[in-house]
């Protein structure tokens, strides 16, 4: 489906959004609503969500090809589950990242052995985390405004250390900042078609060693069935 906004094609960055930006800085934007949605969810979003097959494929891709112990950083970590506790079950050190604090509580719970940061994606940017071997991104990004996703990658790129991999999940959709209603509450949501998304992995600076695509139908009525879009990326 599409939406009423204009979004740019290609991936683009044109030189309007560019002045608006500080390396990955938000154009004004209050994502609090956000939070509190999330916080508002809290374990309906595992209850909603469950077998999820695509992104525990996806997480299993990113623990077997990361060297033993490697760091890797967990995007919108939501609830620790699965990914975070799949990959310290594999063996490496987790660190979470989540704007909602109810989601960090609840992760914390889950996945004891992780440490979990409250903060918006943007606030990474300064690298007070540090750097990374692998990242995982699972529905994270489609939170953003479209004009701030291609930021958000190059980000993640640079957080990596040389040959570092991320595993990137999508849903595959032509909106821009499109409020959905989501398990009672409302939260605003960007997407891209496939063929897109990989010009704008690559743009940002990564190869695409796989890819998959998984048509999902949550468990809750409220929230549609969608196309969910798997990249396995590495820092080109």
């Amino acid at each position: 489906m599409k939406d009423s906004h204009s979004h740019r094609k290609g991936g683009a960055v044109s030189g309007d959004d560019q002045r608006d930006y500080d390396g990955y800085a938000r154009l004004g934007l209050d994502r609090s609503g956000q939070a509190e949605a999330f916080d508002a969810i809290g374990d309906r979003y595992d209850e909603a969500f469950p077998h999820k097959e695509g992104q525990l494929a996806a997480g299993a891709w990113l623990a077997a090809a990361l060297p033993p112990g490697s760091r890797v950083l967990d995007v919108g970590c939501g609830t620790g589950l699965p990914t975070a506790r799949q990959l310290v079950a594999a063996g490496h050190q987790v660190v979470g990242n989540d704007i909602s604090p109810g989601m960090l509580d609840l992760a914390r719970g889950h996945v004891p052995e992780a440490t979990f940061h409250l903060g918006d994606l943007a606030d990474l940017r300064d690298g007070h985390l540090g750097t990374f071997d692998g990242i995982a991104a699972f529905f994270a990004l489609l939170m953003l405004p479209r004009p701030e996703i291609p930021h958000a990658l190059r980000m993640l790129h640079d957080l990596l250390r040389p040959g570092g991999l991320l595993a990137l999940s999508m849903v595959e959709a032509d909106v821009d900042d499109y409020a959905i209603p989501f398990l009672g509450n409302t939260i605003r949501v960007s997407g891209y078609l496939r063929d897109e998304l990989r010009q704008v992995v690559r743009d940002a600076g990564f190869d695409i060693a796989g890819e998959s695509s998984l048509a999902y139908a949550p468990a809750s009525t409220d929230v549609p069935p969608e196309i969910q879009l798997f990249l396995n990326l590495r820092r080109a």
